[in-house]
């Protein structure tokens, strides 16, 4: 059992990620809500929608168009026809999604290099001849190049499962994944969520070091899937997080725009997908801090069953 968490700590981390004060009277975000960024509140106030704290203005006519609320995000999401490529390649079958229509994934990098004989060999695998099987991979060239392949790390029951990317330098060399300065940033993160590493399951779509940290290939991360997979399996989280746009192809086999896909419910079979900003990205862009914390909350969201 984790230890008490100290709230004067934790509002340090959220300071630490760049968060005002308003935040820490937020008891839930709001899927869909953009409070704590200014152009967001502009958008609200011009609305008419107070913000959080603030009396609300006395309601004023307006046309029956403008009047119209959007639908929550989760609501447009599910409005939205089921997509071919939202399905990951090479999945056990009890993730497949529920819909028919969904059944085939488009065609993609991903989608060709995947061996099925070796993705539904994997799929059988327990913890212990999985991560064997991770350590003595040489299914693509980054073999060629690390020092150990990276596992994962956390609660194998987990309700939380964190994707990243790939290791970098000091995952290589340690062997556990997020443990430089972007590990330290999410650990903040986590502990902004009065959460720790032994309360989430943390992995990466790639699990040996790209050289020179540059961005796994579509060829590579397609190599890694049925580990990632089959450790989504073994888990059974009630949320998967993508940090970064290659964590989200991993899991969604399509290309995205995090910008443009944060604020959505995607889903991996029946577990929904959050996607934000990768830690690694929110130190070269500490701005972005605020949107990551918006995206954590609404994931908490769906955790805790009120989404």
């Amino acid at each position: 059992m984790s230890a008490p968490f100290d709230e004067k700590e934790r509002f340090a981390r959220l300071e630490e990620m760049g968060l005002t004060p308003l935040w820490r009277l937020r008891t839930r975000l709001q899927p869909g809500s953009g409070a704590g960024e200014e152009q967001e509140a502009q958008k609200k106030a011009s609305a008419g929608v107070a913000p959080p704290g603030r009396a609300p203005e006395a309601p004023r006519k307006k046309p029956a168009a403008a009047a119209a609320v959007p639908a929550p995000a989760k609501e447009r999401s599910e409005a939205r026809p089921p997509r071919a490529s939202s399905e990951p390649v090479g999945r056990s079958p009890a993730l497949h999604p529920v819909s028919a229509a969904s059944g085939t994934p488009a065609a993609s990098p991903s989608a060709r290099t995947i061996d099925p004989e070796r993705a539904a060999r994997i799929a059988t695998l327990d913890w212990e001849a999985l991560e064997a099987e991770i350590r003595a991979c040489s299914a693509c060239t980054l073999h060629r190049t690390r020092t150990q392949a990276v596992t994962g790390v956390g609660n194998r029951q987990a309700r939380w499962m964190f994707v990243g990317e790939g290791p970098g330098r000091e995952e290589d060399r340690r062997g556990e994944p997020f443990v430089g300065p972007a590990g330290k940033l999410l650990d903040a993160m986590l502990f902004a969520l009065r959460l720790d590493r032994t309360q989430v399951y943390i992995a990466n779509a790639v699990k040996c070091r790209p050289p020179d940290n540059r961005t796994p290939t579509p060829e590579e991360i397609a190599a890694c899937a049925p580990f990632l997979f089959r450790q989504i399996e073994l888990v059974r989280p009630k949320v998967l997080v993508a940090l970064g746009r290659p964590a989200a192809f991993a899991l969604l086999n399509e290309e995205i725009k995090i910008a443009q896909a944060r604020g959505r419910i995607f889903r991996y079979g029946e577990i929904p997908v959050v996607v934000t900003y990768h830690p690694a990205y929110l130190l070269r862009n500490p701005a972005d801090k605020a949107k990551a914390w918006e995206d954590l909350c609404r994931a908490q969201a769906l955790v805790e069953g009120k989404d």
